[in-house]
C-alpha cells in the first residue's frame, strides 16, 4: 500500500474503498456514444444514469475549455486528475469524478513544499486502485418521504483565477430529480485551500442533510501531533464513522460494527456512515460520552473520536517531528469532528494522520423550499 497523493502508473481504474450507487448526469467531457456533443460550456440539462461505473472524462474537452487558469488536467483510465499550482509553489490535486482532493503541497519556511494531506492508494480485489483520505464531501440528504440521496458523482462547472493570485474549481452534483443541488468551490490560494459548499433544495418540501467536509492532515505520528485552542469547548464521545474515503485501523473491533450503527442511527445518523469503535461504547454512561475539554495543548497521541459542538471557528495542529502545523478554520458548520488513531502504528506510516472534519452529525440541517445552505473549511499554513 503507498501512501501518497501520486498514483501509481500500473492502476487503471481508480474506485473508492467501498461499493456506492452513483448518480451521473451527463456533461460534454463525459464520453459517450449516447450524448450528442455540445460546444455549450457550463452545466446543462440533460438525463441522469443511476446506478452506473463513472463514465470516461474526455480530458482533451477540458483542456481546451478550462485552460489558462493554472490548471492542468490529466486522464488516468476512466478518471482524471485536475492539478492545481500556483506561481508560489502552492498546488492541489483534485480527482474527478469523485470530487476527492488527493494532494494539497504547501511552501514551508525552509524553502520547499510540504504535503499536507494523507492519502492512501492500494490495489482492490480486481485489480484497481483504491483511494483513501484526503478531503472529501460525506453529505446525507432525506426528504420528506425519507428517500437518502448522497451526492457521489461531481461535474466540473468552472475555474476562475490565475496562477498568480488563486484558484477557484467549481464543482456540481444533483440528484437524479433535480430538486437538490450541491456546488463544491475549491480555492487554492497562496497560503490556504478552502473548500466550500453550497446545498440548494429546490423541493417543495422541507430537506434534512447530514454530513461532514472530512480532511485527512498528515503528521508523523499522533504522538508528536497537539491541537491548540480547543481549551474549554464542549464535546461527544462518538464512535468512528467510515465514509466512502475515510481511513479507519483494521485493529477496531468490526464484530460490534452493526451495534454502533444503531448507535449512530439513535443519534440521527441514518445508515450513511458505516461505524466502527470500541466495545461498550453503547452502554457508556452519560459522563463519559459528553465534556468538556480542559487542555489547551492536547496532545493526540491516544485513539480518540469525537465531535466539538462548541469550539472555536479556528484551531491549529502542530506536529513537532514534521516542524509544522495547520490552522484549521470552518464557516457554516457548528460542529467539529476529530479523530486520532492513536499512537501505536507505526509512524509515517498509513495510519500516521489525524481525520478534522466540519461536520453537522448531531445536529441535522433543515432546508425550507427554495432555501440555501452555505459552509466552508479552511486549511491555513502559517509557515511560510
Amino acid at each position: 500500500m503507498a501512501y501518497s497523493s501520486l498514483f501509481s502508473p500500473n492502476f487503471t481504474h481508480f474506485s473508492s474503498a467501498r461499493p456506492i450507487s452513483h448518480h451521473l448526469y451527463y456533461h460534454p467531457y463525459l464520453s459517450s456514444t449516447s450524448l450528442q456533443y455540445n460546444n455549450i460550456r457550463k452545466e446543462l440539462s440533460l438525463p441522469y444514469v443511476a446506478s452506473v461505473p463513472y463514465q470516461p472524462i474526455n480530458v482533451d474537452y477540458l483542456e481546451g475549455e478550462f485552460s489558462g487558469h493554472g490548471v492542468t488536467f490529466e486522464g488516468i483510465g476512466d478518471n482524471c486528475v485536475a492539478k492545481m499550482g500556483l506561481d508560489n509553489g502552492s498546488t492541489a490535486t483534485l480527482m474527478l469524478p469523485s470530487g476527492l482532493i488527493t494532494s494539497y503541497k504547501a511552501p514551508m519556511w525552509h524553502g520547499s513544499t510540504v504535503e499536507l494531506l494523507h492519502t492512501s492508494v492500494s490495489e482492490g480485489d480486481d485489480g484497481e486502485a483504491v483511494i483513501q483520505g484526503g478531503v472529501s464531501l460525506a453529505l446525507n440528504y432525506e426528504d420528506d418521504n425519507e428517500v437518502p440521496w448522497s451526492p457521489s458523482t461531481w461535474v466540473l462547472r468552472d475555474i476562475r483565477g490565475n496562477s498568480k493570485d488563486s484558484i477557484k474549481v467549481e464543482l456540481i452534483s444533483r440528484d437524479t430529480d433535480n430538486m437538490v443541488e450541491t456546488r463544491h468551490i475549491v480555492t487554492l490560494g497562496e497560503d490556504i485551500l478552502t473548500s466550500e459548499i453550497s446545498v440548494t433544495n429546490s423541493n417543495s418540501s422541507p430537506l434534512q442533510w447530514t454530513g461532514s467536509i472530512i480532511s485527512h492532515l498528515t503528521v508523523s505520528s499522533p504522538e508528536a501531533t497537539y491541537a491548540l485552542g480547543l481549551e474549554g469547548s464542549n464535546f461527544r464521545n462518538v464512535p468512528p464513522f467510515l465514509s466512502n474515503f475515510g481511513i479507519i485501523p483494521s485493529d477496531l473491533d468490526e464484530e460490534n460494527d452493526s451495534e454502533i450503527s444503531q448507535l449512530w442511527k439513535q443519534m440521527g445518523l441514518k445508515g450513511f456512515f458505516s461505524g466502527l469503535g470500541q466495545k461498550n461504547k453503547k452502554n457508556a454512561s452519560e459522563e463519559e460520552m459528553e465534556g468538556e475539554e480542559d487542555d489547551g495543548y492536547k496532545q493526540l497521541n491516544e485513539q480518540m473520536c469525537r465531535i466539538y459542538t462548541c469550539a472555536p471557528r479556528f484551531f491549529t495542529l502542530i506536529d513537532r517531528g514534521r516542524r509544522n502545523s495547520v490552522v484549521v478554520g470552518r464557516d457554516g458548520f457548528d460542529e467539529v469532528y476529530m479523530y486520532s488513531p492513536g499512537s501505536s502504528h507505526e509512524i509515517y506510516g498509513e495510519y500516521s494522520f489525524i481525520c478534522v472534519g466540519q461536520s453537522t452529525l448531531l445536529k441535522p440541517i433543515m432546508l425550507g423550499p427554495g432555501e440555501v445552505w452555505r459552509g466552508s473549511q479552511h486549511l491555513h499554513n502559517p509557515n511560510m
